[in-house]
């Protein structure tokens, strides 16, 4: 069977859900060999056979930590003359989609990036993109090289497939480029106890109905009845409510969560194309006849100021 690989998204040995979805999507396409790079790259072995890759190659070296993602495209690309993969499954975040095109560039082949689901192919794997700003859905594959894919976070369930994978370490020569733009520093992200909002597997938004920043602890109170992320319409980040990270939308971030459930959010085309492939989406808005209505599964023609915190104490009791 033919080797895919996986460029493995993880924090000191901890990996992050989004590469445990690739590795259930290149199971279909062939046998995956996982690329952990990195301080703690060992230690991902466990979680990555558990998984079902058949193979880890690992690397730590300091330049992955202080340089940005030239090394880390040195090493991919060393990855790929050492086992001539049918695919490169990335995952797709910022620097996920910048090391995919580097890489493809390198190796002088197609790239797909935000793909929604994976498929084999008889010319090579087949990739679903939701595009257009989601409103169409299309299927595409590689015609050139090695396909390089990167793929949303939520586009695929986890599935455990437990496998020996043999680990070894992965031989890299870091090029000229690989020390050019160096990280003078990092500032760690403020934890909310939330999850990420890419990786959720819900999302509570709140949008223009919320009508200012102090009203948008209702939201966030629903959010933490189901565990969720916490999400904004752009005109809440543009109003000051919310902070931009937390935007939603085409001009902020994809997702594509389980359950979406959107507040106060009219649904213009803006923050469709961010989460139109959630997989069931609700909304509640007073005016039914918000465009976000033809969107959604279930809607709710109401003021979100009842309905919210009567959705969140309901929720509360009966987890309590």
């Amino acid at each position: 069977m033919a080797e895919v690989l996986v460029y493995v998204d993880h924090v000191d040995g901890a990996v992050r859900k989004p590469t445990l979805e690739l590795l259930t999507l290149a199971r279909r396409i062939g046998s995956p060999v996982a690329v952990a790079l990195g301080a703690g790259a060992a230690n991902t072995a466990a979680a990555l056979a558990e998984h079902g890759a058949t193979r880890v190659l690992t690397h730590d070296a300091s330049e992955y930590a202080d340089y940005l993602v030239v090394p880390k495209v040195d090493a991919l690309q060393a990855a790929v003359e050492a086992v001539s993969p049918a695919a490169v499954l990335v995952p797709s975040s910022a620097e996920g989609k910048e090391i995919a095109a580097r890489l493809a560039l390198r190796i002088g082949s197609g790239i797909i990036t935000d793909a929604v689901d994976l498929e084999a192919g008889d010319a090579g794997p087949v990739a679903t993109q939701s595009v257009f700003a989601a409103s169409f859905t299309t299927k595409s594959r590689i015609s050139k090289g090695i396909p390089v894919i990167t793929v949303k976070p939520n586009s695929a369930a986890v599935e455990a497939a437990p496998a020996d994978a043999a680990v070894s370490e992965l031989s890299v020569t870091f090029s000229a480029q690989a020390t050019g733009t160096k990280v003078t520093g990092r500032t760690p992200r403020e934890s909310t106890g939330r999850p990420e909002l890419t990786e959720a597997a819900i999302v509570v938004s709140g949008g223009r109905g919320v009508n200012g920043s102090e009203n948008f602890a209702i939201i966030e109170a629903l959010a933490d009845s189901l565990g969720a992320a916490v999400g904004a319409s752009r005109a809440a980040v543009d109003a000051g409510w919310y902070p931009h990270t937390n935007q939603v939308g085409q001009t902020g971030k994809s997702v594509s969560p389980q359950l979406y459930i959107a507040n106060g959010i009219s649904g213009a085309i803006q923050h469709r194309a961010g989460m139109q492939t959630s997989k069931t989406i609700v909304a509640v808005n007073k005016d039914a006849e918000a465009p976000i209505f033809d969107l959604v599964d279930y809607g709710v023609v109401g003021d979100l100021f009842d309905v919210v915190p009567a959705l969140t104490q309901e929720i509360n009791t009966r987890k309590g």
